[in-house]
């Protein structure tokens, strides 16, 4: 398992909430701006996609190419923050984010579409222990050990962060410590290893795991599901929003369920399709991090 990530002091949550850290490191990696073919797409992953099968990616990858009718790269780092700068600074085409990133920069990103889980463009936060554990609601979490996601992750974060805040409380102030994962498998993992009492995590990728890894998600309970809000999605800059490439990425996205190829990637990735939307299916996120925002 990947060593838990030593927790950010109050300074960098905050500045992780208003988003500050987002020019200092597009500034840090813009020398290494991804490689596409030429005339191709480039195309980021967060960990909030399901990206460790090889042949999911390939499949994915050829999908894409023979969909658009040109070379795809498929680009990924380990945290939220890097994909969104790469985005922000161009040297992404579309990258498939989090609601939060999206809510954070709406005045400068376009959706390209949003997956369908289970049918509907939507999914849940959980907050997860132990199989076994005595809490019963998120009261009994006080003064545990607690698991996030990422900084910048909607359900791995921000919907635990608004909910302390609705209690008057921080992260700092109602657990013992915090520690960032950087990925939703790894908070199961460390969940389920005993070293956090409780966990923030992607409702979706809790499920799928169920399936895919029902030894390890055996091993967790979930404690609290939060309302539906938008699922991650897939976004560009507003300026390319209008491009034949990005044209082309949407009604690939959108053509997915009609596709043999498509149709394959999509099983691997639980999911039923890929729709347009409107940014108002974000507005439940955004409230969560104005909210966060006025509790600063």
């Amino acid at each position: 398992m990947q060593k838990p990530a030593a927790r950010p002091g109050p300074g960098l949550t905050r500045r992780a909430m208003m988003a500050a850290g987002v020019v200092a490191c597009a500034l840090s990696i813009a020398r290494q701006r991804p490689a596409a073919a030429a005339g191709g797409l480039s195309f980021g992953l967060t960990p909030v996609f399901l990206d460790s099968d090889i042949q999911l990616l390939a499949n994915l990858e050829a999908y894409l190419e023979r969909a658009t009718g040109g070379p795809v790269a498929l680009v990924k780092r380990r945290t939220y923050q890097e994909i969104t700068a790469l985005l922000l600074t161009g040297q992404l085409d579309a990258a498939w984010i989090c609601g939060f990133p999206f809510v954070q920069h709406a005045d400068r990103l376009a959706l390209v579409g949003v997956p369908l889980f289970r049918g509907r463009p939507l999914y849940q936060s959980y907050v997860i222990v132990r199989e076994g554990a005595p809490a019963r609601d998120f009261a009994d979490l006080r003064g545990g050990i607690h698991a996030f996601s990422d900084p910048e992750s909607n359900s791995g974060f921000l919907v635990t962060r608004c909910l302390l805040a609705d209690l008057g409380a921080t992260p700092d102030s109602f657990f013992s410590r915090v520690f960032f994962t950087y990925g939703h498998r790894n908070v199961i993992r460390a969940v389920a290893a005993g070293l956090a009492q409780s966990g923030s995590v992607d409702g979706y990728v809790w499920e799928v795991m169920k399936e895919t890894e029902p030894g390890l998600v055996g091993a967790t309970r979930v404690l609290r599901r939060s309302e539906w809000l938008g699922f991650p999605p897939v976004a560009c800059l507003r300026s390319a929003a209008g491009q034949p490439g990005v044209s082309a990425l949407a009604a690939a996205l959108q053509g997915m369920a009609g596709d043999p190829l498509g149709r394959t990637v999509l099983a691997e990735l639980r999911l039923d399709g890929f729709s347009a939307a409107e940014p108002a299916l974000f507005d439940g996120i955004a409230a969560k991090y104005a909210q966060v925002r006025e509790s600063l």
